[in-house]
């Protein structure tokens, strides 16, 4: 009689081994991965072809219309060895400030007076600031010039309560001039802060508040141990974007004081469209252009870096 053996037992599987890993990409994240080419190829066709062709275009000595001749990387020397290109960008750092540093501060001032105290019609004031934000540049710089006049709103009211000797041409004074324009990206910036400041404190759970207060905090300690460290994202991007725009900024000032009076308001981006479309030097406007786009690219990396969420970033421990 023929008996049946038993099945050799297999390896013996340690206990606690790690499972089996899965293969990274399946065929259904590929897939995926098709609805980004269009927007992949846009991002490489209008912004990626752009960049290269002006780091192309600055090793050439060209005016836009004749043959260009190949100087290599002396357009860059010529940019880094300018006292005027240096002190427009001063200028920008100093926007900086205006642009992105007060707007931020004031926004967190109103952000943590809203947390302590219930605002009717919170949704309208906070459209209501956000306005400046989505204006045209144009129309906010006519706005402000008119303001800043000689015969405008701001002079008017000083005389009217008899501050005569503060009044002067605002945008035509070298010592006024810089931070007049810096006050309009103040008045700009302050809204989207405002706003994504307003939108990380309705995600806050109540909890928190409450339970600060129990324990006897105070409206800046309530600040400082919840409000602050939750719109610590909302900040990060806000920082990013006005930073950005202080660093770019073209529009407000040509249409306010032109880089003047003298160069006392002038910014890199004055300096591109100078070259570009004055003197024609398209080869020094495009080195101006990369080299401002790495000092975007420098400062906005150095703000996201101090701004990142540590406790995220930290290594977690764990038994070995």
């Amino acid at each position: 009689m023929t008996t049946l053996s038993p099945p050799r037992p297999g390896p013996a599987r340690a206990t606690g081994s790690a499972p089996r890993r899965r293969p990274l990409l399946r065929r259904y994240d590929w897939d995926a991965y098709l609805y980004l080419v269009p927007a992949f190829a846009f991002y490489l066709v209008f912004l990626v072809r752009p960049v290269v062709e002006s780091i192309w275009i600055a090793l050439f000595d060209w005016d836009g219309i004749t043959a260009s001749e190949w100087v290599g990387v002396d357009n860059f020397a010529d940019v880094l060895a300018d006292p005027q290109i240096w002190q427009a960008t001063l200028h920008s750092l100093v926007f900086v400030v205006f642009y992105a540093l007060l707007p931020t501060a004031l926004a967190l001032v109103f952000v943590g007076a809203i947390a302590r105290i219930r605002v009717r019609g919170l949704a309208a004031f906070r459209a209501l600031l956000f306005v400046p934000y989505i204006l045209s540049t144009v129309v906010v710089a006519i706005s402000w010039r008119w303001i800043f006049a000689e015969t405008g709103p701001l002079n008017t009211a000083l005389r009217a309560i008899g501050l005569d000797g503060l009044t002067r041409t605002w945008l035509g004074d070298f010592t006024t001039a810089l931070p007049s324009v810096g006050i309009i990206g103040t008045w700009v910036m302050f809204g989207l802060a405002f706003v994504l400041f307003v939108s990380g404190l309705q995600n806050i759970p109540a909890e928190q508040f409450e339970a600060a207060r129990l324990d006897g905090a105070g409206p800046v300690r309530e600040f400082f141990a919840v409000t602050l460290p939750a719109l610590r994202g909302e900040i990060q991007v806000a920082l990013v974007l006005m930073i950005t725009a202080a660093l770019r900024n073209f529009d407000i000032v040509w249409n306010t004081t032109a880089g003047g009076p003298g160069t006392s308001t002038t910014v890199p981006s004055y300096f591109i469209y100078r070259e570009a479309f004055v003197t024609h030097q398209v080869g020094r406007a495009s080195a101006i252009a990369v080299v401002l786009t790495l000092l975007i690219f420098a400062i906005v990396g150095a703000v996201m870096w101090l701004t990142r969420d540590r406790d995220a970033a930290a290594p977690r421990g764990g038994t070995r």
